[in-house]
């Protein structure tokens, strides 16, 4: 009991105090630290180890996953059909279509590639005409883009065929009349021929 009460009034003592012993009347052991005059003697302590209360460790925050960019199933160009022979007299005029599945999403846009360069900027709509084409194969392809111009979808290249007329295959098929030069593009005023000039006096 008096080990008990010995240990109890040890730990009640500031950290940093000073203990003293001594013997009362009674011949009892008394423990305090207050030096007393007289029999108190001072009582050599151990060092405390004390522990630090570990703090609490917060649980990990689970990054969220990137979300995925949509997708689309679907992207082909409808017209023209690949290996089109497209012919359109002098003027190279072409109506290119594209569709997609499922339908454009928000801040999407449709952009046309002929020959590897966009000639239109990105629309919202999949109908892109062209004119002035020049004679000969190109390469047509279309892409779905987000708002920073990422390609999120592009078609393979198809080729389309242009077969335009000749200017020179337009004046054989209707050969230029005097009141023609310049007004028919295939009949310049430069190679509208001279008039001839009769310089025999009037009788």
């Amino acid at each position: 009991m008096r080990i008990a009460l010995l240990c109890l009034t040890l730990l009640s003592l500031p950290a940093a105090a000073e203990v003293y012993t001594y013997l009362d009347a009674d011949g009892n052991r008394v423990f305090t630290d207050r030096p007393r005059a007289g029999n108190a003697e001072r009582v050599q302590m151990a060092p405390i180890n004390a522990m630090g209360t570990p703090s609490p460790t917060a649980p990990p925050v689970a990054q969220a996953a990137p979300a995925a960019p949509p997708s689309y199933q679907l992207l082909r160009i409808l017209v023209p059909e690949p290996d089109a022979a497209v012919q359109n007299g002098t003027s190279g005029d072409l109506i290119v279509t594209a569709t997609s599945e499922p339908g454009l999403q928000p801040g999407h846009n449709y952009r046309l590639l002929l020959d590897g360069q966009p000639p239109l900027p990105p629309s919202r709509s999949p109908v892109f005409p062209l004119s002035n084409l020049d004679r000969g194969t190109h390469q047509l392809a279309v892409e779905i883009v987000d708002e920073q111009g990422r390609t999120l979808e592009r078609t393979p290249n198809q080729p389309v065929h242009i077969l335009r007329t000749s200017l020179t295959q337009k004046r054989q098929i209707k050969p230029c009349a005097k009141t023609d030069y310049g007004v028919r593009p295939e009949c310049p005023l430069k190679d509208k021929p001279e008039e001839d000039v009769s310089i025999l006096p009037f009788l």
